[in-house]
């Protein structure tokens, strides 16, 4: 294959083209039909706001709301259209994301919006906006096909092109008793290549999984995880199903997880984006760095507390990094391992959290062993060849800083383990137990450590200050 056919095309600049070109309104649209929805979501941020809307007027609806479900900032986009084509827009959309968009609209827009919206999709709204964010029901849609127990394979088929035609979510049925309870699930496939006569009883999945709509999403979506069907059933109390969980939006909701756990590990309240303002930005870091710098006061004031120690063996301040940079590591990746555990088996016995301490202990044991060993011996020839210090006495300081080192990593594989179970504990997001906090305590601990050790070992026991000068 020559180089030419292996590069790929820049759909982005061939749509900007075409929408800056002198092309006739069909044929643009035409062409724009050929792009998958996301290349054209992709461009919107690049065009001006004219473009945008000679674009808003030549597409379709339906396309209009393919688009927009690519985007993350539909809402601005909405509020440039025509407020009737607009509302039309959101009415074609997925319930759900229809919903989150309407949030980011200011109160007047919305209250439009909602009015010129057909009456079953502002039905839908209300339903979704019912619930908090934080609940699983205000990620659902309820675009899904539901057919009663008590038909026949005949008739199911005909119930199911019925409600195709208000809902495209058919690759999965959910079934309902006379009550309205949910009952079970049927695959399309399976109704399909099944005889037309025989009763649905034998194919309906009764151990389909199921939500409760205001369940909190951080305590469903480890559950909703295991699964991998394309949709879940949403219920509400009475166990009426109120719409499904789409698979995309599984992967949306966990990803957003994903992103709070990894600011709050950065020692951030919030995410950040690129064109937040500098004042926004500023007061999600600030709570944290405060809280740091306390802490970090704390071990100025410890390090302080030891100035005799290196007041009498200034050369041991030269490795003080050293100690604590391994400590706050290991502490980081104890941290890590943790809270990947945590989020997997929240309900872990306590014979399984201690096993988790041993297990972290052992791994800082070993890993600061080995570690130690390897900084015994570069420390102690870098002392003797470039500080010029006996070799005896260069020795006998890395032997003190590599067993330092070892006791840190210990102690500090424990704390980044028991600290976020204690969070957990007490009821507080484990990730809150951030990188920098774990840091933060670590270096405390290798400080006390390392200079406790260098004050016993190299200068009340060995008394070597007094070789130093």
């Amino acid at each position: 294959m020559d180089e030419q056919n292996m590069v790929k095309p820049n759909y982005e600049e061939e749509v900007i083209r075409l929408i800056r070109g002198n092309t006739s309104p069909r044929i643009l649209r035409e062409k724009l039909e050929d792009y998958h929805e996301n290349d054209i979501a992709s461009v919107l941020d690049h065009l001006t706001p004219t473009e945008r809307k000679k674009l808003y007027r030549i597409l379709t609806v339906s396309m209009l709301s393919e688009i927009f479900e690519y985007t993350d900032d539909a809402a601005t986009y909405i509020n440039e259209m025509d407020p009737q084509k607009a509302a039309t827009v959101l009415s074609d959309m997925e319930s759900d994301t229809a919903t989150e968009i309407l949030r980011a609209l200011d109160k007047e827009r919305r209250a439009l919006m909602i009015d010129l919206m057909d009456v079953e999709s502002r039905k839908d709204v209300a339903l979704i906006a019912s619930f908090d964010e934080d609940e699983i029901g205000s990620r659902m849609t309820t675009n899904c096909i539901i057919i009663r127990e008590n038909l026949n394979v005949k008739q199911a088929m005909h119930e199911l092109v019925e409600q195709a035609g208000r809902n495209d979510n058919i690759s999965t049925l959910f079934v309902v008793d006379d009550f309205g309870a949910f009952y079970g699930a049927i695959d399309l496939k399976e109704l399909i290549i099944a005889r037309g006569e025989n009763p649905l009883e034998d194919l309906i999945i009764t151990s389909f999984p199921y939500v409760y709509g205001t369940e909190d999403i951080d305590d469903c979506i480890e559950r909703l995880k295991d699964y991998s069907e394309d949709f879940i059933p949403v219920l509400d109390h009475n166990n009426r199903i109120l719409g499904v969980i789409t698979s995309q939006s599984i992967i949306e909701v966990v990803d957003e997880e994903l992103g709070e756990d990894y600011v709050k590990l950065a020692g951030l309240t919030a995410e950040e984006d690129l064109k937040e303002p500098l004042f926004q930005s500023m007061r999600k870091r600030l709570p944290w760095l405060i809280v740091l710098l306390t802490l970090g006061l704390g071990v100025s004031t410890v390090v302080g507390a030891f100035e005799k120690v290196v007041a009498a063996l200034p050369l041991i301040m030269a490795f003080q990094s050293l100690i604590l940079d391994m400590s706050g590591n290991t502490g980081t990746q104890s941290l890590a391992v943790t809270i990947r555990v945590i989020t997997d088996a929240p309900n872990l016995t306590t014979r399984e959290k201690f096993g988790l301490v041993f297990k972290e202990m052992r791994v800082g044991f070993m890993n600061g062993l080995l570690l130690g060993t390897f900084a015994f011996a570069i420390v102690g020839c870098y002392i003797t060849f470039f500080k010029h210090y006996p070799a005896s006495m260069a020795f006998t300081v890395s032997g003190c800083i590599a067993f330092s080192l070892w006791i840190a990593m210990i102690i500090s594989s424990s704390v980044g383990t028991l600290i976020p179970m204690f969070f957990k504990k007490i009821g507080v997001d484990p990730a809150v137990a951030s990188g920098p906090l774990i840091t933060t305590i670590n270096d405390l601990i290798a400080v006390v450590t390392y200079y406790s050790l260098s004050w016993v070992l190299l200068i009340q026991t060995l008394h070597l200050d007094q070789l130093a000068r």
